[in-house]
This record gives C-alpha cells, structure tokens and sequence, in this order.
C-alpha cells in the first residue's frame, strides 16, 4: 500500500499508550489490538466524511511489519483512499514510537472498507465533500 517507509501517509487520528494488559505470552502486543486501534482511527476518519455513522464492513489489505512492544506510543495515520455512493475506503498506517521518543517505525498497514448508515440504520449515500 506505501511506497515510503519513512514518513507516515495521512493525518495523524489516535496515538494510544500499548500497555502490559495488550499483550501475548510472548511480550508483544496482540496484532487484534493494533488491528482495533486501526479500525478506530479508519472509523474517525470516515466518518468525518460521511458527515454521520459508519461501519465497517471490510478489511481489505492488512500487513504486520513490525511487533509492537509494552511502551510504545502506537500512532494511527489516516488516509481517505476512495468514496463510493455509500462506502469510503481508508487507507490507514500506524507506526510506534519506541521508548517514547522520536524514533518511529511502521509497524502495520491496511485498508478498511466503511459503509455510511442513515437514522434507520440502513445503507445511506455519502454527501458531496
């Protein structure tokens, strides 16, 4: 999805604190955590557009590049890829920074599919930007 590896793509949308209680028995933490963390920002980001209610319904590229680690600051870039009549696609990179600090790296990349709901809770169509 990235052609760089060295700067993030998107606006910055969450940066979160990867905790003990976040990780596997073997110390990383839960690539379903980071996914999570993904699916937020990549909700934010759509439904800034959408001007209303989104939800997933895809997952359609998803890359682990790198463990995160207890520690780290987890920072979810944002990128609005495409927008359908009612999906909006995002494009959605998160890197960590270790030990607190500037040193940054990618960590995990995707795209994520949302689906714009009106009030009665059924597909709705997305108003211009």
């Amino acid at each position: 999805m990235m052609d760089t590896d060295t700067e993030p793509t998107g606006a910055l949308t969450i940066r979160t604190l990867a905790m003990p209680a976040d990780t596997n028995p073997s110390g990383d933490i839960f690539g379903g955590w980071v996914m999570s963390q993904m699916d937020i920002a990549g909700a934010i980001a759509a439904v800034e557009r959408a001007k209303g209610r989104v939800v997933t319904v895809a997952v359609e590229a998803m890359t682990f590049i790198a463990p995160v680690k207890v520690g780290d600051i987890l920072c979810v870039y944002t990128n609005i890829e495409r927008v359908g009549n009612t999906s909006i696609t995002v494009g959605i990179e998160a890197w960590a920074r270790r030990n607190r600090i500037a040193d940054r790296v990618k960590v995990t990349d995707g795209r994520f599919v949302y689906v714009a709901l009106g009030e009665d809770g059924k597909k709705t169509t997305i108003p211009p930007a």
